[in-house]
């Protein structure tokens, strides 16, 4: 069988960020007096800065315009993307192992390339991926099937011979649904989904370093 095009999630799935990416979009709510659904975090996940934004203005009527919200997004998380965050156990040897496999690896993101590009630079994963994009390249969110499938497309391969990977339930539904193999990657801020990932994905990790490994399918139940 050829090398797989491999796609992957950034946030909880590359880098331990998502208490990060989940605080900046408390923070514009709490910022602007909004009362919120406990599990608004799960929702907002696949949206994107963008998206979430918009998501704002339409569900929780905020009168502001999407660049001021993203702003007050900047304010909370810029810092902790360019200086702070790391990467998960594990991720680079993974990749550097996929690669050696002939592989390509790509990202795509929810995050905006300004918390994506100076993050990956700075862990030094960069260079490890042959694309590496987000959302907004798309117009697109990781919620809608369309992504996936003009994923593939740039990649030049059918959609079914693409692998994505994600710690979030809705994306890895809306990958899986146009076709990709789908694996699901562990990640505290989704262990409230975790046994429906586990039911819908084709494999199932702790650790990046074993994608592919029969060791993945013995982890014991949640």
């Amino acid at each position: 069988m050829r090398p797989e095009p491999y796609i992957f999630d950034f946030d909880g799935t590359l880098v331990d960020s998502m208490p990060t990416w989940g605080g900046k979009m408390l923070h514009v709510l709490d910022k602007n007096g909004v009362s919120y659904p406990e599990d608004i975090v799960r929702t907002l996940t696949p949206l994107g800065d963008l998206g979430s934004a918009r998501y704002f203005q339409e569900h929780f009527h905020l009168n502001k315009g999407v660049d001021e919200l993203l702003a007050e997004m900047d304010e909370f998380a810029l810092p902790a993307y360019r200086d702070a965050i790391q990467a998960k156990p594990g991720v680079r040897e993974a990749l550097e192992a996929l690669r050696a496999g002939g592989h390509s690896l790509s990202v795509l993101t929810a995050s905006p390339h300004r918390m994506l590009d100076p993050c990956l630079e700075r862990l030094g994963l960069r260079a490890l991926f042959d694309n590496v994009w987000s959302c907004d390249d798309f117009g697109l969110t990781k919620a809608q099937v369309e992504i996936y499938a003009q994923a593939a497309a740039r990649l030049g391969r059918p959609v079914g011979e693409c692998v994505f990977l994600d710690d979030n339930l809705g994306a890895l539904r809306a990958a899986k649904q146009a076709g990709m193999r789908v694996i699901g990657v562990q990640d505290d801020s989704s262990r409230p989904d975790e046994a429906a990932i586990r039911a819908l994905v084709s494999q199932f990790v702790t650790d990046l370093r074993l994608v592919g490994s029969a060791d993945s399918h013995l982890l014991p139940p949640i």
